[in-house]
């Protein structure tokens, strides 16, 4: 037999999906603005209910002439890809659908789904996609490489004790560049260990306060650093050796990326929604609320490198490997984290999200400090 019809309050529905939902009268008044639509505007439905939406986006946004479009044609209207910008909502990619209320037409619901989201996942199964490929090509490399420069180094050695001051200028060079090749292959040999990482709760403030301590005595001597925490915000499941590596590696690229006298790096903490993603060697989902930013205000990251950014030997560096934002960002896969990266003059920013730690599925806070004691 069919089970019976349950009935459901069509409010708690609405806030319950991801997908932001507006109620637009005639006069482009809000009548109803679902949870993720609040998120959107950043503000309470109270505060947005009675006022026009084009207080809250662009006069010329695509989306306002969307639910003109479904008005006047009484029939449901999609654009994907609309660009959403303003001062208050940053930068947003998302697909809008505006269809008229059958009950009352001239009433229109607008439905907009963020496509970061979609987005994130894409990208971050991309990176990890190439960090497979370059774990086996480290673990061949680290075992045909280095046991012939270990050959060719002992070797310039054996020849500077006989050589003359002009030579031992050439076996120097010699020996200098099989050293820069061995930790180049030590690098990528960070990529071939692939065992699930040993993971507690950790403190993510004191994280960043390290690190900020040791790009203000070292590299970062020149930058000027804003933080901008969320000092509420619960501990992170994580390595905290791994944390400090990921947070240096953005903070130093941050610094010397920003070389000019005002260089300013911000770093932010944050609770947000995330995504669910799989953890490595696991089949549980975990949610990822932890947000942290890096952002500098250099010259940007060219556009044609955006895409690629992430993956092993793309960079922007002219002496650099390009393997430092790929082992980032399979460390952050290790941990079942998302890393993202918008960039423009004067403005880039790498977002982390990453999962927060639970007594309920790590054990109790207390047995985590003995352990890190």
């Amino acid at each position: 037999m069919p089970a019976d019809p349950i009935s459901f309050d069509g409010e708690i529905i609405l806030n319950s999906v991801s997908s932001c939902v507006f109620v637009i009268d005639e006069k482009g008044i809000m009548r109803f603005i679902n949870t993720s639509g609040e998120q959107l505007l950043q503000a309470s439905a109270t505060y947005l209910a009675g006022r026009n939406l084009d207080e809250f986006i662009p006069h010329d946004s695509p989306i306002l002439a969307l639910i003109q479009q479904a008005r006047i044609d009484q029939a449901n209207v999609s654009e994907n890809g609309v660009n959403l910008e303003s001062p208050r909502l940053g930068k947003q990619l998302v697909n809008a659908n505006a269809s008229p209320l059958i009950e009352d037409p001239s009433l229109i619901i607008l439905t907009l789904t963020k496509r970061s989201l979609a987005d994130q996942i894409a990208r971050q199964l991309k990176h990890r996609s190439a960090a497979r490929t370059i774990t086996a090509m480290s673990a061949m490399l680290a075992h045909e490489i280095k046991n012939p420069l270990s050959g060719i180094r002992g070797a310039a050695q054996l020849l500077e004790t006989t050589a003359n001051d002009d030579d031992k200028t050439l076996t120097r060079l010699i020996t200098d560049e099989t050293d820069r090749i061995c930790a180049l292959v030590d690098r990528m040999e960070n990529f071939s260990d692939g065992r699930p990482i040993k993971r507690e709760a950790v403190n993510i403030h004191q994280v960043l306060e390290h690190v900020r301590h040791l790009a203000q005595n070292g590299f970062g001597k020149h930058v000027r650093f804003i933080e901008q925490y969320d000092p509420s915000l619960p501990p992170v499941f994580g390595n905290k050796d791994n944390l400090i590596q990921i947070i240096l590696n953005l903070v130093k690229n941050a610094s010397e990326a920003a070389t000019q006298d005002t260089a300013e790096i911000t770093i932010t903490t944050a609770y947000q929604h995330g995504v669910r993603l799989a953890v490595p060697g696991s089949n549980t989902r975990v949610h990822l609320p932890l947000m942290v930013s890096i952002q500098d205000n250099g010259p940007g990251i060219p556009e044609d490198l955006r895409s690629q950014l992430f993956e092993p030997f793309v960079t922007t560096k002219a002496k650099g490997s390009g393997l430092g934002l790929a082992l980032v960002a399979k460390m952050i896969g290790d941990h079942g984290g998302l890393i993202e990266c918008e960039s423009e003059p004067k403005k880039t920013v790498f977002r982390i999200m990453l999962p927060m730690y639970s007594e309920k599925l790590h054990g109790p806070l207390d047995t985590q400090k003995e352990k890190q004691s």
